[in-house]
């Protein structure tokens, strides 16, 4: 086997945990830790092991990987291959390694899950895992390599769910590939990573990538929901609003707009401009490529516009007679900072204010 050298090591500035779901095949934890290693490429060494398993993902745990002394030979291979584990891989029997899905029982007692096998057991562990990921991802000297290679495909499955929901833009979400017949389970003796009587097995490492939906919604969401369903119902409300684009009426007596029901007075040249957009939004027409080539149409609809009775409007045009492009961003930023100051959601925001390669704004028609 390939000496893998130090130079190669990734030098990490903050802490790497791999965090694991597991049941039965404690072997994954193994074979994550020996792919992540020895990869020619980019070896990475995690600082700390977390898994989250049952009570009978425990028992395999402590009976194949401790008792058996399977942790103690990887760490040694791993040594002898010169890869630099001191001060790494700390994992143990204890609860702070070794996490045990719980849920309540009918008296409001905490139990720990043998299986996972109904509904309340599902919804049980989905906020099991949510409430383990936040410690890690709200700790910003903590990267995560989570694996979803073990357990039920349901615990993948929520894994997968909660990292997309509260995960960040640097955490990772891997899964483990083993060559046949190393794959199987019931194999004798137990494949956990390569050893040199295992020449042909092959142990790769897939990431699966995830969108860190928390990165979109940092506004809407301010202190996200302690529970798995409240956060997915708030990130579907989230999404909704952002995919209806808002009601909008302009006054015509006063710099005054209604956006979906609610009433705020713009700065009139602001107004001008909302005026100008949401025109061109009630006729389908196609957003700007940028500010610059807004200005002359914009100009032209100006001079129209401020020739009614009004004085706002008037005065509108005296101010924005020469409006070149940087104008015009000056004053999408007002339509922004009026709209925020009202209480207006992000996500409605995003639609009333132009913003660079899109010069235009969505309406509901």
């Amino acid at each position: 086997m390939k000496t893998v050298p130090k130079s190669e090591i990734r030098n990490q500035k903050s802490e790497l945990v791999l965090f694991a779901v597991t049941g039965m095949s404690p072997a994954i934890i193994t074979e994550t830790v020996w792919a992540l290693a020895t990869n020619k490429k980019t070896p990475v060494i995690p600082d700390r092991v977390v898994v989250v398993t049952t009570v009978a993902g425990r028992k395999a745990i402590e009976a194949e990987l401790f008792a058996a002394g399977v942790w103690d030979q990887l760490r040694e291979a791993l040594a002898d291959q010169r890869v630099p584990i001191e001060g790494k891989l700390q994992f143990g029997t204890t609860a702070n390694d070794i996490r045990v899905f719980t849920r309540a029982d009918a008296r409001g007692r905490s139990m720990e899950l043998e299986d996972i096998r109904s509904r309340e057991d599902n919804d049980a562990a989905a906020n099991f895992l949510l409430d383990k990921l936040r410690e890690f991802t709200e700790n910003e000297d903590v990267r995560l390599l989570c694996s979803l290679a073990g357990g039920r495909k349901t615990m993948g499955a929520l894994l997968y769910a909660c990292l997309s929901l509260i995960g960040r833009e640097d955490d990772r979400l891997t899964h483990v590939l083993v060559n046949e017949p190393y794959d199987d389970p019931r194999r004798q003796p137990k494949f956990y990573f390569p050893t040199p009587r295992d020449r042909d097995a092959r142990v790769e490492l897939a990431d699966v990538p995830f969108v860190p939906l928390r990165k979109l919604f940092p506004r809407e969401l301010g202190r996200m929901p302690g529970s798995f369903m409240n956060l997915v119902r708030q990130y579907r409300a989230t999404i909704d609003q952002l995919a209806a684009p808002p009601r909008v009426e302009l006054a015509d007596d006063e710099p005054v707009v209604r956006v979906d029901g609610r009433m705020i007075r713009l700065p009139a040249t602001a107004f001008a401009l909302l005026s100008f957009l949401v025109e061109r939004a009630r006729h389908n027409e196609p957003p700007f490529p940028s500010f610059k080539d807004a200005v002359d149409p914009f100009r032209a609809f100006l001079k129209n516009w401020a020739s009614g009775r009004y004085g706002f409007q008037h005065d509108a045009l005296q101010k924005l007679g020469d409006a070149d492009d940087a104008t015009l961003r000056k004053l999408g930023n007002a339509i922004g900072t009026a709209l925020a100051k009202a209480g207006m959601p992000a996500s409605v925001i995003a639609h009333l204010r132009p913003h660079r390669g899109c010069f235009g704004i969505r309406i509901a028609l």
